[in-house]
This record gives C-alpha cells, structure tokens and sequence, in this order.
C-alpha cells in the first residue's frame, strides 16, 4: 500500500511540474520562494544583523540556462565607501611619563612626529591590567562585561571573571572582516583561556577565530623576547637560527609584510593592523647597543626623574600648569634612602628598560613608515597608545631577574640581583626594574599597574592621527576617555553600524562612547558621565567630574589574604581642578563621597563586577586548585610521542608539590647521542631530561635561583632503553622537597635530593616539549633546540 502510494505522489507531482514548465509559470515561482529578506540595517550604515543572507540569484531560472535570465555572482562585500585603513598599536606596561611625547626620560621619536601629525589625549584610561584591557579594546565593553576582570592565568568561575570571551561581545576585528576589511593581529594575545592554547583547540578564541583573517605573534602575557614561542595563525613557529633575533624586530617585519602583502593583492580593500607588540612587559630584553645609549642618564634616580619629567609634562601641555605632583607612593624608598650598590643596579635596570622602550618605539615607526608608503596613505586612522595599564611595579621592592619568583611568591634581594648586573636585558635573565622606577615611569601620578583606583595605573598616553581627516594637527585633547570608546570610535569614521545580532548570537550593547567628535573641536563638553574601575579590589568611580578610589593591595604584595572591602579606605578628588589626584577631599566632602560609593555599587552589579575577589598569584593562579577546565585534569597517567612541542602550560602535566614519574622509552643509535628528550618550562623555572654524549641527566630549575643537576656516570648502552625518573614527595604542604632516582632499563644511574621544589608554577610562557626545547633552556649548558639524535618512542609522566 505505501509503495502504491509513492508512485501516487510521484505521478501527480511530475505532471504538476511538467504543466509548471509549460506554462512558464516556474521561474515566477522560484524567483519568488528565493527571495531572501535582507538583513536589517539602520537608515544609514551597515546591517544590524551579521553575517548578511546568503546570495540567492536574483533573476528567472528556466529549465535550462538558455531560457534562464544571465548569471550572476555573489560580490564580495565592500567597506562603507570612503572607509579609512586602521593601525592599531599598543604597547605594553607603559606609563603615561615613560616617552619624551608625554614629557618622559625614554625617547619616543615615532610618537613625537606622529603626534606633531595628529592629537594627544592626556585623559584616555585603561583598566589597569593587560587582558582586561585588551578585551575592552577589541570589543568596545567594559572588562567585566566581556568576562576579563583579570589577566586569563587568573580566571574563575564567576560570569565576569571567567575569560572566555562571550560570544554575545562580538570583537572589532569579526565586524570589520564581515563589513568588507582586511584584518591582521600581529604580537601579543592574553584573551584566549588557558585550557584552549593547545594544538587541541578549540581555535574560536584564538586571534583567527576572534575576526582576524592573520595572526602572527605570541598566545600569554609576557614572552622572552630572545627565544619565544609564536604561532603563525594557529601553527607553531620554528625556533629562529638568526645569533641576532630580537621578538620586537620580527613583529615589525611580519605587520609590514602582511600590509604590504594586503594592499597589493586588494589595493581596494581597507585593511585594520592591531600591532601589539610584548614591549615593555618584562623581560626588559634589549639589544645592548641599545641599552648602552643611556649609560648614565638615570643615576640621578626616580625622585629626580619625576620631578625633571613633571617639568617637561608642564612645558609640553600634557599636564596642567596649575597641577601637583604627586608624592611617593606608600611604601615606596627614597632614592637617597639606598647605598651605592643598590644606586649602582637599579640605575642599570633603568638603563635596561630605556633601551627597551625606545628600541620598540623605533620599530613601530618602521611599520608607520611603511604604511605612510601605501598609495591611499592619507586615509589611514593611527591610534598608538602607550600602555595597557601603566608601568609594572611587579619587579617588586628590590627589582627581579625572574617574574615566576613573583608569581610563586618569593621576594627578591638586590644582593643577589647584582651579582649579574652586566647580563641584564640578555637571554640569561627575565629582568624586571624595582617597583619605585615603575611609580617614576607613571608621573606625575600615583601607584603603578595593578591600581585601579588611581591613575598611576589607569591613565595612559594615546595619540591619534588621520591625515585627510585630522587638521588640527599637533592637538590636545583633554576629554576624559576610556578603551572601550576606541571600538565605537572606529565604528563610526568607517561608516559601521555595530550589529545587534553576530553570527547567530545577541550582541550586548557597546559600552563605549565614541571620541570622534574631538577631532574638530578641543573645547567639546566630554561625553562620558561615568566610568567605573576595578581590578583585584582596586577600585574607582569617575562621575562628572569627581574620582572616588579606594585602594586594596600594594602591586608589589603576592600573598592577599585577610581583607575587608567594607572597611577599604576612600579617598576623593575633584581631577576636573586636580589632574593628578594630588588633593584628596574625602573629609570636606564625606556627602559626595558616599555618592560615589553608593554608585560604584550599581555599576558593579550592572558590569558583572561582582563577587570581590583580593586573592593574589597565590592561590589563583594554580589552576588545579582553582578548579578551572583542564586537559588534563583527573588524569594520573599521561603518554606524550615526538612532535608535541610547544604544548602550552596550561595543557601540560601538573607536577607541582605530588611525586611522579617520568618514563621515556627511547633507542639510543651510539654513545654520542644528545638532546632534550622531555622538559617543561624554560629560563624561569622547569625541569629537562636529556642526554649528552650518551649520558642522561636530569636538571631541576628551580625559579632560576640554583638548578640541583642528577648526570649518570656511564653513557646509556647502544639499542633500546627504558630511562626512568621517579620523584617522591615529602609532602606537608607546597613546595617542598624530595628524593630523585633515575634508572636506566630498571639499573640505578643517579640518584639525589631535591630541598624545595616550585610551589604554584614552572612558567606562565613555556609547557611541554618532546624531542627538543621550544622557547628557552632551562639550563645554560646546551645550545637550543637541542633536538634529540637519537629515536623516541613515547614518553610517559604518572602523576602520584
């Protein structure tokens, strides 16, 4: 009966079709069912909802391309006619009196002349850390709102503390690329979680996946810049053989690359470059040629330096000429308060970052310059900001030669520092000034990085210029402004509507407000009410004029424990008469004051802000004990083979503070036979099995502060072996010791103690490598990759 009916349904439908192509009635009727509703867009700009319909061809359709109307293709989308190219630059952990542009001590010679073309903005905020900003920037919402109340190796569990970028804060670059531009991310990306770093994926977090068509650079918040880790899209960059590499230099080279590469294949197309380059994060790694250049220009120290930097600032128009200088914040030495020693190292770390600023500030202006070559130069939109957050005081009282024994939680004493004071800015050391250089760097504020509530951590150097646009050139604009107004800004000098719905998903409003309406007009009324800050429970309210902030913890302090918020002390400032937050009106206006707090709250809970949360490195950036998504977590037993390399911390086995074991099966062809069979981290702290000349060792870094070393005697017997490494633990907490024994196809070879061990974490830059070392030795005694010569099969770790 079904079968009769089938061929019911077939007969009837072939006689229907065959009157339909008699009649010439199909083509009306096709044409009809194909036509799409398009996307709605408001009355001048682009579609609110992206990506637009799918082509349907818009003519008749016979039975054969003969009787059917002529073809046509889907066109490519073009940018809003008119639509200016995009550079993009931000620099890393600068502060507002860091470059000469802003009255600072470091020459900034491509800031200068860009700024003589364009206009400096003396009241633009960030929000005082690296990937809160960045996800403020490339979304145009507030840090909480886009999941980024903290840098991604912080994360938690909590709606605006996650960072997993919500797919409903659609990015600038994804609009852009569907709106008709070209899109490149060139250097540093902190906005991809953890857990999603590796060759796993999943990549719609990754740079690509994030609206950019290319992505040259570095996945983590700092990077060596001597030997990094970079990826090239979503692959693995080989390690560089060039004895003169520098990371600063190489992302130059690729951002000219690509735009030159753009504007000759589509010299139609407008293209948006976000360049952001690692400097002048730590390391301070510099070329030494560079860092010579400022041989004794600090050793009048950081007091002299802000007062000689609050001159220029003055005499510059950046600052004020009625404003104070601010005094030194809490905690901080006086540079007389040093002997001769501490004088002698500090003023050569300053010496170090000098050269490390101005050799960045240099390599920008390559990429300018290249741009400026292109023939539709004049419409291009500069925006070059200095600065994420301000200067990092995270080197501590004393400064650092390695972040990770800040991360882990363990000062650093100039005494030992100075014993390699003439290595600083080379590939030996992850430098780090003392925190009083980083205040100096943020004149004439107070604070550093880290503090939100005050600007010394929020306030930084942004420069715009737009040659056919921009004609008040060498401006300033003094209108209080934020990073999530750079998006809408964009937005609306290309003619782009931000959409309501992005590839299938809601978008939450812009949170921003657009800053175009300054270019023309210095005097224009600043269009932004309000701003709330917060960042580890730093926290601070701008409203119409007045500044309430409230400070939590000292950047320099890794260990947060006991605190109060309802006891957090606050102070107020009037910064439309007081620029630097110097005169603190907390008692003579305690009604406004508690206006502002009262206020905090409601946009607290508005921006996903809330739960407070002070706790510092240390617990929060041990993954495990913060319960955050894992590869690997609950696994006791994991087997790597050759070719996983560059296997991102967060994907790597958790060998901190539990025994374990690690079993390499490897075939050893003679007893010359070296390289890196497994390791784990790099210049800061980590561990490598390896052998040299048949002999295997095993070498513990630990926090780069002594490296306890187990060689066996004898080289390995030629063939097959099963080389074993078993560590026990002491227990009794975090960071303790144990016992190392080392066999080989089950005979003892070495043997030895460990007296302490890493407690929180190897590396934040550097995982896992099998068969080679990516990134940065863990020891100086071989020549990276230091590939393995001889054959692995597997590699397995057992975690006890």
């Amino acid at each position: 009966m079904r079968k009769l009916l089938a061929l019911v349904a077939v007969i009837v439908a072939g006689t229907l079709l065959g009157w339909l192509m008699a009649s010439n009635r199909l083509p009306d009727i096709l044409a009809q069912e194909k036509k799409a509703e398009p996307a709605p867009a408001p009355r001048d700009g682009t579609p609110l909802v992206l990506p637009r319909p799918d082509f349907h061809f818009p003519g008749n359709v016979g039975r054969t391309y003969l009787d059917s109307d002529k073809a046509q293709f889907p066109q490519p989308v073009q940018a809003p006619k008119g639509a200016p190219n995009i550079v993009l630059i931000l620099l890393d952990d600068a502060g507002f009196g860091q470059f000469s542009t802003f009255g600072g001590g470091v020459p900034s010679p491509t800031m200068d002349k860009l700024a003589t073309e364009g206009l400096r903005y003396n009241r633009f905020h960030t929000t005082a850390l690296c990937s809160p900003t960045r996800a403020a920037l490339i979304t145009g919402r507030n840090h909480h709102s886009a999941a980024f109340a903290g840098i991604t190796e912080l994360a938690t569990g909590y709606d605006g503390y996650t960072c997993v970028l919500p797919k409903s804060c659609g990015t600038v670059g994804e609009v852009l690329r569907q709106n008709g531009y070209a899109t490149a991310w060139i250097g540093k990306n902190h906005n991809t979680p953890t857990w999603e770093l590796s060759a796993a994926g999943p990549f719609d977090r990754w740079a690509n996946g994030l609206g950019f068509d290319y992505f040259y650079g570095f996945n983590a918040g700092d990077m060596n810049h001597w030997n990094p880790v970079l990826f090239e899209n979503r692959n693995l960059v080989p390690a560089t053989t060039d004895p003169n590499y520098h990371m600063t230099e190489d992302l130059a080279d690729r951002a000219i690359a690509w735009v030159q590469k753009s504007k000759s294949i589509a010299p139609d197309k407008p293209f948006f470059l976000y360049v952001a380059p690692g400097a002048t994060h730590a390391p301070h790694h510099a070329p030494k040629e560079w860092i010579d250049k400022f041989k004794g220009q600090f050793d009048g120290g950081w007091d002299k330096y802000r007062e000689d930097t609050f001159a220029r600032q003055k005499k510059l128009g950046v600052v004020p000429q009625d404003a104070k200088l601010t005094a030194r914040s809490e905690g901080l030495p006086a540079w007389d308060s040093l002997n001769a020693d501490q004088k002698k190292l500090y003023a050569r770390m300053m010496e170090v970052f000098a050269g490390y600023g101005a050799h960045v500030d240099h390599h920008m202006g390559r990429v300018i310059d290249a741009v400026k070559q292109l023939p539709d130069a004049d419409n291009t939109v500069f925006i070059y900001i200095a600065g994420d957050n301000g200067s990092s005081a995270e080197g501590g009282l004393e400064g650092s030669v390695n972040e990770m024994l800040f991360f882990n939680g363990f000062p650093e004493k100039w005494q030992d520092n100075i014993k390699v004071i003439d290595e600083l800015g080379g590939p030996k050391h992850f430098n780090h000034f003392p925190s009083a250089w980083a205040h100096a760097m943020n004149t004439p504020f107070q604070w550093t990085k880290q503090v939100a509530s005050h600007f010394g951590g929020t306030r930084n150097p942004m420069i715009v210029s737009w040659p056919a646009r921009v004609k008040d050139k060498g401006g300033i604009r003094s209108q209080f402004t934020h990073v999530i107004d750079v998006v809408p800004t964009l937005y609306e000098v290309c003619g782009i509507t931000a959409p309501t719905m992005l590839n299938g998903v809601p978008q939450k409003p812009i949170e921003g407000t657009s800053f175009a309406y300054t270019f023309d007009d210095a005097k224009a009324k600043s269009r932004r009410a309000t701003q709330y800050f917060e960042l580890g429970v730093n926290r601070g309210i701008y409203h119409n004029g007045w500044m309430a902030s409230a400070l939590s913890f000292p950047p320099w302090q890794p260990v947060r424990e006991k605190f109060d918020p309802d006891k957090q002390k606050w102070e107020l400032y009037n910064i439309d008469e007081d620029f630097t937050q110097a005169n603190d009106l907390a008692a003579r206006h305690p009604e406004k004051l508690r206006e502002l707090q009262d206020l905090w709250w409601v946009e607290a809970a508005k921006y996903n802000v809330l739960p407070l949360d002070w706790r510092g490195a240390n617990p929060r950036m041990n993954g495990e004990l913060m319960g955050r998504p894992s590869l690997i977590a609950g696994r006791k037993s994991l087997t790597y083979f050759p070719g996983a390399i560059g296997l991102p911390d967060a994907a790597s086995p958790p060998m901190l503070s539990k025994s374990w074991t690690i079993t390499a099966d490897i075939e050893v062809p003679d007893d010359k036979t070296s390289g890196m069979i497994v390791t784990h981290g790099g210049l800061g702290g980590g561990y490598g099995l390896y052998l040299r000349d048949g002999k295997p060792t095993f070498v513990y870094n630990y926090l780069a502060l002594e490296r306890p070393t187990f060689t066996a005697k004898d080289a390995l017997p030629k063939g097959k072996v099963k080389l074993v490494v078993d560590f026990k633990y002491d227990g009794g907490g975090l960071g303790k010791g144990g016992t190392v024994t080392m066999t080989a196809n089950g005979t003892k070879v070495a043997e030895g103690r460990l007296e302490k061990t890493i407690p929180i974490q190897f590396s934040i830059t550097e995982g896992m490598d099998i068969g080679m070392d990516v990134g940065s030795a863990v020891d100086f005694t071989y020549k990276l990759p230091f590939k393995f010569t001889g054959k692995i099969e597997k590699v397995t770790i057992d975690l006890k």
